[in-house]
């Protein structure tokens, strides 16, 4: 998948710089939020490049220090266990994109954002921007911001929190809510890292 068919059509409309976001981590229930924004050159070569979901681990490693070679433009940005705590994961994913964004060396004219969701309860994407649904599988911008987020997120997961909390064995299912990291839970609790918002029905269960 190396399609730029969203970016060609917003070049032709006018807008020379567009970058695609998207990000990882929503789901697990621990650790910070991940996104990524690139601004893919017209030609690039980026074999095998496509929604981070459908790439091994090893595959998504390899492509990561291409993109950010290749990109005119990357920027990873991320939004805590605490922050996604205090307010939903929705804003916590459109702050972390809209961050992501901003941290782009120069600015995009047009974002095209992954999925259907532009604003949650307290934050919003307020650069100029358009959603589109599958966009990691359809448009190769936005697939590249996918890999970008994930490795990062991947990476931190791994290299910090693992080895800050070794008991939860973070490096074996990156957070997500998985047999083993339950029985972790069960074993010794939550640590500042857990999303308290995401286990609800684990504390039910305690009680």
């Amino acid at each position: 998948m190396e399609s730029m068919i969203y970016e060609q059509q917003a070049h032709e409309q006018g807008f020379a710089l567009v970058c695609g976001v998207d990000e990882a981590g929503a789901g697990p229930l621990m650790g910070p939020l991940y996104a990524a924004a690139v601004i893919l050159p017209e030609q690039f070569d980026l074999p095998g490049l496509n929604d981070s979901k459908k790439l091994t681990e090893k595959k998504r490693e390899a492509l990561f220090p291409l993109i950010q070679q290749q990109a005119v433009a990357w920027a990873v940005a991320s939004v805590s266990a605490r922050e996604i705590d205090e307010t939903d994961i929705l804003s916590a994913r459109m702050r972390a994109m809209q961050l992501a964004i901003d941290g782009l060396s120069v600015r995009p004219e047009l974002a095209l954002i992954d999925g259907n969701r532009d604003h949650g309860r307290t934050a919003a994407i307020v650069t100029l921007h358009r959603c589109i649904v599958d966009g990691d599988a359809l448009s190769a911008s936005i697939a590249a911001a996918s890999i970008l987020a994930k490795v990062s997120r991947d990476r931190y997961v791994c290299d910090v929190l693992d080895k800050q909390y070794p008991e939860y064995q973070f490096a074996r299912h990156k957070g997500y809510g998985t047999k083993l990291h339950y029985e972790m839970l069960d074993q010794y609790g939550v640590c500042p890292e857990h999303r308290i918002s995401f286990l609800k029905s684990w504390f039910a269960r305690k009680k």
